[in-house]
């Protein structure tokens, strides 16, 4: 080469170098470019080597077929052996299980013909641990032939923070207490369940835990937590296993199950009646044998027979009535039940705005003496709703709705006010002859706090005196926990205001002395009234009655009945005690005007 060189360079064109003197000279420049890129490639080598032993990072150098040449200090520390005894290894055998031998496989086909590289999260053998989270990188070297490729392997440690996302993930989508699927979950798993394709039966179970509160607060709340995880591991026990049955806690004391399959409703039953069997079994803790009971709400139906959220819901109106009927038990969801509620449920989230369009207006049923009939004792004012689509409804088709909506105490306000108004009108009309109006306030109006100021201020507003009003009560408000209702009544007692209590028995009389109640009159009510509507009512009723009429006089209380159907029913009444009545044998009832003429008919005295 250097002879070569030295003949084209001598031949210059008039200007003559002997070749003898050019060929040293080429040489020359030869072996200085030789050394000087020997000395760069040594550089190179030295820089690559410690860099690949100093690397934290594990790493293989394998040749074209993938057996491991090389293999640095971190490599052998991360897989839990020495270097030497990796080398001789094919790359796939350190895969772990055959699913990351295969994804070892796949890469390194793809870095030796179309990648430049290839990374994925995989299981390796580590030599004492077993298993071992690892980032793997494969990637391409230039081999010493042209085209040619020599893999090489680069692993960095992932176990912990592979486990830190499983465990977060894992607390994301279960419940910290019980560890069950959380609510999030069990969402997922039923759209999952309900899409696209979905063939099978589905059924839904709701359960809730009855009184749940009653052991939290009496027992403390590590007591409760315990008993949760009796019950989520009891419900696990009976559904896990059964039609790819899923339970999750959704919250509080509230658990879901979902069932797919070949599924009948009784089958389904047969499930949640030994759920409900198991939870009532004791639980020992802290000396305390805790049973149990819950409520379930189950839906069975076809996957393809609506969504998630219709499902959702009649779940949990199933759950609903499973608790109003008594609870302890289970209840089926009833489509043809459901779509009757849903129009009772209409109705009662429109009362707010029928009040306040003027739909409701006063109906009142006129109360008799029984030794004059033609006088009235006094006027029992209630509610009536003019609905527009659905003519008029009575209180007792509304009242429930309203209590369930938050609407009764404005309903009680607006009967409250109206009631005397009318009060206040009968007095200018017939004076001393007007009746006395008799309300009955729903309890969450009794209990409110303001009831004795907004009474005050009504009669104030129409210049009645207290006595012109008469508050029913009952059993059930009486008995309320708090004791607001006899505080507020007590209150409403001094101002004047006359208090009557309606009783169906010597129970609900002897509240009266019990509970020192300032009540004027009892009204008596249902089974002890309607005996005496018989032809010939038997000795046992006639003789209760006269012992319930003879301890309300040793009460110094007066005796009124309602309910009454006919005049013979009414004598017999009389003739036992009763002062006065209402009921069909007068009126059943009479609007704002009727009852005008109905005054000016049955005057008082």
């Amino acid at each position: 080469m250097a002879r070569r060189w030295a003949a084209t360079l001598a031949d210059t064109k008039g200007v003559t170098l002997p070749p003898e003197e050019l060929e040293p000279l080429l040489l020359e420049v030869a072996n200085e470019a030789a050394v000087h890129a020997g000395s760069r490639h040594d550089g190179a080598l030295l820089r690559f080597s410690a860099l690949y032993a100093a690397s934290p990072m594990g790493i293989a150098l394998a040749d074209p077929d993938g057996d491991i040449v090389e293999a640095n200090l971190a490599l052998g520390q991360l897989l839990g052996c020495s270097p030497e005894k990796l080398r001789g290894r094919h790359l796939t055998d350190l895969g772990s299980t055959d699913h990351d031998v295969s994804r070892l496989k796949a890469g390194l086909e793809q870095v030796r013909t179309a990648r430049e590289r290839y990374q994925e999260r995989m299981l390796l053998d580590h030599a004492e641990d077993g298993q071992l989270w690892t980032d793997v990188t494969l990637a391409r070297l230039p081999g010493d032939k042209p085209g040619s490729v020599y893999p090489v392997l680069m692993v960095s440690d992932a176990n912990e923070l592979h486990l830190l996302q499983e465990r977060l993930l894992h607390q994301n989508v279960h419940d910290p207490l019980t560890g069950l699927p959380n609510a999030s979950s069990f969402t997922t798993k039923l759209e999952a369940a309900l899409g696209a394709g979905a063939r099978d039966d589905i059924a839904l179970i709701y359960l809730d835990v009855d009184g749940f509160k009653v052991i939290n607060d009496g027992l403390g709340a590590g007591v409760g937590d315990q008993v949760l995880r009796g019950v989520a591991g009891k419900l696990s026990a009976v559904f896990t296993g059964h039609h790819d049955g899923f339970v999750a806690r959704l919250s509080g004391d509230g658990f879901a199950v979902l069932l797919r399959g070949e599924l009948a409703a009784t089958e389904v039953v047969t499930l949640v009646e030994r759920a409900l069997e198991d939870l009532n079994e004791p639980i020992y803790l802290g000396g305390h044998g805790i049973g149990v009971s819950a409520s379930a709400g189950i839906v069975v139906r076809a996957a393809v027979e609506g969504g998630a959220a219709e499902l959702l819901r009649a779940a949990e109106i199933a759950l609903h009535r499973a608790k109003e009927a008594g609870k302890a038990q289970w209840m089926l969801f009833d489509p043809e039940l459901d779509a009757r509620d849903r129009g009772r449920y209409q109705l009662g989230a429109v009362i707010a705005g029928a009040l306040e369009n003027g739909e409701f207006s006063l109906v009142y049923q006129p109360t008799v003496r029984l030794a004059r009939t033609e006088e009235l004792a006094a006027v029992n004012a209630g509610l009536r709703w003019n609905h527009p689509e659905k003519g008029e409804l009575s209180s007792d088709e509304f009242y429930p709705l309203a209590q369930t909506t938050g609407m009764t105490v404005p309903l009680g306000r607006w009967l409250l006010a109206e009631s005397l108004a009318a009060t206040a009108r009968w007095h200018a009309r017939f004076g001393d002859a007007a009746p006395d109006v008799c309300v009955r306030l729903p309890t969450r109006l009794a209990i409110d706090p303001d009831l004795v100021l907004l009474v005050k201020e009504q009669l104030d507003k129409h210049e009645l005196p207290a006595k012109a009003l008469r508050l029913c009560t009952d059993r059930d408000s009486v008995l309320d926990p708090g004791g607001e209702v006899l505080e507020s009544f007590a209150v409403l007692s001094d101002l004047g205001a006359q208090l009557v209590l309606t009783i169906s028995g010597s129970a609900d009389l002897e509240l009266i002395p019990q509970h020192r109640l300032p009540i004027r009159h009892v009204i008596l009510s249902g089974p002890v009234v309607d005996a005496l509507d018989a032809d010939e009512p038997a000795e046992a009723d006639i003789r209760h009655l006269t012992q319930l009429i003879t301890r309300a006089r040793e009460l110094k209380l007066r005796v009124g009945a309602e309910g009454v159907r006919t005049h013979e029913q009414a004598a017999r009444l009389r003739q036992l005690g009763v002062l006065a009545a209402r009921g069909p044998f007068v009126a059943d009832s009479a609007t704002g005007d009727e009852v005008d003429e109905l005054i000016a008919r049955h005057p008082g005295s």
